[in-house]
């Protein structure tokens, strides 16, 4: 379910017998061949996942994220960590308010990372409320598909390409990892990078994608357990 198909009362009586929320955090960035909301498109799809299993509501998407080191790429558009810190604080609170007592940030995006220290003084402030904060790529479930299969996980290769977020062709083959030696601007990661790819597999077969997601979906519905 997703507060964005509900009105208010409808999210009042879920809050009589249940207080998780899922808040999903992505990004408007280059994703090479894929849509420049793939950050925001692999989770939301986690999220409305594990919400037709357990109920559990998801809140609007956070569709921008902090991405500055793509900004010579058109299309990506970045957030400063302090607007997104913002952001996320305002909803958290917003929600708390209300009843939420139990929220998943389902995040797919690296560079809002910063977000785990927010949510760590948040918890010093509302000592009742539960929170997790899961980056779905790095989970340990991630590294056994990716190692099961010989496969390199990287930004906007094989890992990213669901059937959902390619938007054009995929090149065949292997891209040589690319390795960024140090804090970089916009243009010079673009000229290191050119298609935006990092490296490895540009795809899998489908059957390795469905695989990866089952699997990633089946650490969403474990952590909202919240145990």
């Amino acid at each position: 379910m997703r507060i964005d198909e509900m009105n208010w009362f409808s999210v009042e009586q879920y809050l009589k017998s249940d207080d998780r929320l899922m808040l999903v955090t992505g990004a408007c960035e280059q994703h090479g061949y894929m849509s420049l909301l793939t950050d925001a498109k692999i989770p939301l799809a986690l999220a409305e996942a594990a919400s037709e299993k357990t109920g559990v509501l998801v809140a609007p998407v956070i569709n921008f994220g902090c991405s500055p080191y793509f900004l010579a790429y058109p299309g990506t558009i970045s957030l400063r960590i302090t607007t997104l810190l913002a952001v996320v604080e305002d909803i958290i609170r917003s929600v708390y308010r209300q009843g939420f007592r139990r929220i998943l940030v389902v995040n797919g995006h690296g560079g809002n990372t910063p977000v785990c220290g927010l949510m760590s003084e948040l918890a010093n402030q509302m000592p009742d409320l539960k929170m997790t904060f899961y980056p779905w790529w790095k989970s340990c479930a991630v590294e056994a598909v990716s190692q099961r299969h010989g496969l390199e996980p990287n930004h906007a290769n094989w890992l990213e390409a669901f059937s959902f977020t390619v938007v054009a062709d995929l090149p065949t083959g292997k891209k040589p990892s690319v390795e960024l030696p140090r804090i970089l601007a916009a243009d010079q990661t673009r000229e290191m990078l050119g298609d935006g790819v990092y490296g490895g597999h540009y795809q899998v077969d489908p059957k390795i994608m469905d695989e990866l997601f089952e699997i990633t979906l089946g650490e969403v519905l474990q952590r909202l357990k919240f145990e």
